[in-house]
């Protein structure tokens, strides 16, 4: 089961059509990469090659 991590100001902001988008910071502060393609992933994963 993964922790829920709560979210915080500066962890995401809203993009045009209402999309959450997740900066760098919470992406660290969960500590794992989801490999979702998120694009402030500071873990380096590309979802092109599916890789890190």
């Amino acid at each position: 089961m993964k922790k829920i991590i709560p979210i915080e100001e500066g962890d995401f902001y809203w993009a045009e059509g209402g999309f959450r988008v997740f900066t760098e910071q919470y992406h660290l502060k969960r500590g794992y990469c989801c490999e979702s393609g998120c694009k402030h992933c500071p873990y380096g994963y590309d979802a092109k090659t599916n890789s890190q």
